[in-house]
C-alpha cells in the first residue's frame, strides 16, 4: 500500500461524486418540494476538509505488518462503500437526487438496502470516507471524517422532514422499522 494508491482511490471517488452532481440535479419541471439548505454545500466542504486533512497527516513513511493491514482494511471499508452506495442510488432511480427534493410522483423507496437503512447512499459515503481515511495510516485523519459525518446528519434531518411532510404517517411508520446508517444499531 503506497500514497499513489490511495490518492487514485480519492480521484476515483471524486470521479463518481462529480458525474452524480452533473446528472442527478433535481428537474424544475417535476419538482414537488426542495429545501436543501446548503447542505450539498456543507457535505462537500467536510469532504474536501476530510481528504486534505487526512493527506496532511498521513503516515505514509512508516509501514509495519500492523499497518498494511489496516490499510487493507480501510481499503475494503471504501470498497464496500462505494458499492452500498451506488446499488442505494440505483436502487432509487429517479428518485435520487443531489439536492433535497421530492419530485410530483415521487414514491417512497423501503426495499431492497432501504429495507434495512433508511439513507444507504449516506452509509456508503461514510464508508468511503472512513476507509480512505483509515488507509492513510494516521489516527488524525480518521479524526477528520467527524465533518463528514456532521454534514450527513444535518442533510438526513433535512432530508427526513421533508419525507414526513410529503409521506406522513407511511414514512413515520418506516422509520419506526428502520434505522438511519447503520442497520440495527443507528
Amino acid at each position: 500500500m503506497n500514497i499513489q494508491f490511495i490518492i487514485y482511490a480519492a480521484f476515483l471517488f471524486f470521479i463518481s461524486e462529480m458525474i452524480l452532481l452533473i446528472s442527478k440535479r433535481s428537474k424544475s419541471k417535476t419538482l414537488k418540494t426542495g429545501n436543501d439548505k446548503r447542505s450539498l454545500l456543507f457535505i462537500w466542504l467536510a469532504i474536501v476538509f476530510n481528504m486534505t486533512m487526512g493527506f496532511f497527516v498521513a503516515n505514509f513513511d512508516q509501514w509495519n505488518g500492523f499497518n498494511r493491514k489496516t490499510a487493507f482494511i480501510g481499503l475494503g471499508l471504501y470498497l464496500l462503500g462505494i458499492l452500498i452506495r451506488w446499488v442505494a442510488i440505483l436502487q432509487l432511480k429517479k428518485e435520487f437526487t443531489v439536492d433535497v427534493s421530492i419530485h410530483k410522483d415521487h414514491q417512497l423507496k423501503t426495499d431492497g438496502l432501504y429495507a434495512h437503512v433508511r439513507h444507504p447512499s449516506y452509509s456508503g459515503l461514510l464508508l468511503i470516507c472512513l476507509g480512505l481515511s483509515i488507509g492513510m495510516n494516521s489516527w488524525f485523519s480518521i479524526l477528520a471524517v467527524l465533518p463528514v459525518v456532521l454534514s450527513v446528519l444535518y442533510r438526513i434531518s433535512l432530508e427526513e422532514n421533508i419525507l414526513i411532510n410529503e409521506f406522513g404517517t407511511v414514512y413515520k411508520d418506516y422509520m419506526t422499522k428502520t434505522r438511519k446508517i447503520i442497520p440495527k444499531v443507528f
